[in-house]
């Protein structure tokens, strides 16, 4: 028995539909597909198609994209949590957006078109599902919000709240681009100068 794939199961699906039943993480828990990755290594590639969902299991993962020859990060990922390019994903299409290991890790791959049938089969596996998309769909608003709305500093407070994973173990360079600040700005607001 894979004691990280319990875990992972049970921490993804806690965090998204904390009521679903054992037995619908049970039928999670069986299609999904493990994936070992070393830090540095390019888990999607821009070009790519996605046909998964991952559900990080041990490390942390950043998405990014390049924008004027500097890569910017969309996104963290670290034990728990879930990653997809979802329109790529959706679409079929090839993304835009890069997957980075930031440390070495362990990923749990469901693949989308299994999820799909398993959903049409268990209204459990559907409701999680579902749930993925919402918070996929809310947390790009709040963030898109945060980059319209809110200064430096409250940005980088809200990071902190939210996410203290990432202060700690993600470079500054990417916390900076993920925050839309040069490392400089970054640096003053840490140091409470901004």
């Amino acid at each position: 028995m894979d004691t990280l794939l319990k875990e992972t199961v049970n921490a993804a699906v806690n965090s998204r539909y904390p009521t679903m039943n054992p037995e619908g993480r049970k039928l999670i828990e069986e299609i999904l597909v493990r994936k070992d990755f070393e830090k540095g290594e390019i888990l999607l590639s821009e070009g790519q198609v996605s046909h998964d969902i991952m559900i990080v299991g041990k490390g942390m993962i950043r998405q990014f994209y390049y924008k004027n020859g500097k890569d910017v990060t969309e996104h963290f990922s670290y034990e728990g949590c879930i990653v997809m390019c979802i329109e790529s994903l959706l679409k079929q299409e090839p993304t835009r957006l890069m997957i980075e290991a930031l440390e070495d890790g362990t990923g749990y791959l469901l693949n989308h078109k299994k999820l799909n049938l398993l959903a049409e089969t268990s209204w459990e596996v559907n409701m999680f599902y579902r749930k993925i998309l919402e918070f996929s769909l809310i947390t790009s608003q709040i963030k898109a919000d945060s980059w319209r709305f809110e200064t430096a500093r409250e940005r980088y407070n809200q990071l902190l709240q939210s996410q203290p994973e990432v202060v700690k173990r993600a470079p500054l360079s990417h916390i900076a681009s993920y925050l839309l600040m040069t490392p400089e700005t970054l640096s003053r607001v840490r140091s409470g100068i901004l």
